[in-house]
Formats: C-alpha cells, structure tokens, sequence
C-alpha cells in the first residue's frame, strides 16, 4: 500500500517555472517561526498580508532562492493566491481567500501548531543515530514530518527490542499501554498541523499513520470543519 510522509503540491510562478512544494527543512522553519511574530502583531489584514508575504520569502529560500534576495523580487514571481500556497504546504499555515474570517486570525490559528514541541530536545535524539555529522546539517536535510516519522522507528525499533528482552524475563512491557501516551498525542499534533486534540482524534490519521490503522484522510475517508 503506497503511503506518503507528507503533502507537496506543484505551482507555477509567474515566469512559468513550475516548483513543487514540500514541507520547509528546519533551517527554514526556523527562521519561519521567528518571523511569524510579525504576523500575530499586525495591525490588521494588510499588515497580516505583508508579514506573510515575507514568511513566503524565507519558504522560498528552499525552493527557488535566486528570487528571494529582495521582497520587490519575488513578487514579480508570485501572486497572493501562490503565497496562501506556499505557506500551506511547506508550513501548514492555511489561508482560505473566500473565507469571511479576517486573514490574521486565519493564519495565526494555523500557524502554531510547532510552538509547544522542544525541537531541540527532538533533535537531539536523532543526532544520535549518527547519520548527520552536525546538526546544521541534520536541520538542512529534515523537515518537520521526516523528524517525526524518523524518531516514531526509531523509538519503535528501541522498543520492540526491549520488548523482547523483557519477554525473556517473563515482564510484559505491554500491560500499562492503556495509559495516555505524550508521543502518540505530540505526533497527532504535528501531522494533523495542530488540528488533532489527541492521537485518537480523526485528523490525525494520515500519511503514515493512516496506513497503520489501515485507513486515513486521504485514503478513501475525509471529514468536513464545522464552524
């Protein structure tokens, strides 16, 4: 069963070049995230307009960063439409241009779902698998998803063979796994883009998790939000 990590989207710029999008490495999140604030500060949808205008700037770097040395230059290459674009696959911020619902409040509902993970702490335990020989490039090579879905094996496989090892020892590692588990619920967050209350929630069930439970948003099941 073919199963994706994550979205991406195809768009083309005003010059014609088609890009396809992806969820931002870290790199880039990162800096996202620190020019967001100007986004929750705006004076109204205008102002709300320009910041995200420049959070798609710093998306772009990832994408095209021959556009991006100016603000003035890559809008010659982009229109408002691909800006709500841009940020909704690469940062899961989501902009409806039909809603009533003022933009600001829009993408600042949207657009927090990565403020309360310790992405330090994540990415420390990844390091450690010894793939990446510092962590600039461990934030160059993953996005948000992929540090996920990476950290989900590899704690999978740590536990499975510690189950096994306690199987020995005649210990039952599974006995308590009825008890709420912060992973599985962080997990929900981040691949629902902070919609998921928990991990049993509906909208967490996709990519890779919809696969392990043999069904998912995007496969063959969707849900509607009622305001």
């Amino acid at each position: 069963m073919a199963t994706t990590v994550y979205n991406t989207k195809n768009i083309t710029l005003q010059d014609g070049v088609e890009i396809e999008l992806s969820p931002l490495k870290i790199k880039y999140l990162r800096q996202l995230m620190d020019n967001f604030d100007e986004v929750r500060s705006a004076q109204g949808d205008m102002e709300a307009i320009i910041a995200l205008s420049k959070c798609a700037r710093i998306c772009m770097k990832q994408f095209r960063p021959e556009i991006t040395q100016t603000q003035e230059m890559l809008e010659e290459y982009v229109s408002l439409q691909d800006i709500y674009d841009i940020l909704d696959i690469t940062a899961g911020i989501k902009i409806n241009d039909q809603s009533e619902e003022p933009v600001k409040k829009q993408a600042v509902d949207s657009g927090s779902s990565w403020d309360d993970l310790d992405l330090a702490k994540l990415e420390s335990e990844v390091f450690l698998l010894g793939i990446w020989k510092d962590y600039d490039e461990l934030e160059r090579s993953l996005s948000m998803p992929e540090l996920m879905i990476t950290l989900s094996t590899s704690r999978e496989l740590n536990y499975d063979e510690k189950k096994f090892l306690a199987a020995m020892q005649g210990v039952d590692l599974d006995k308590n796994a009825g008890k709420s588990n912060a992973w599985e619920e962080m997990k929900a967050r981040v691949f629902s883009d902070g919609k998921a209350a928990n991990a049993k929630d509906i909208v967490a069930l996709q990519g890779i998790s919809a696969q392990k439970a043999g069904f998912g948003i995007g496969m063959g099941l969707d849900y509607e939000k009622i305001d």
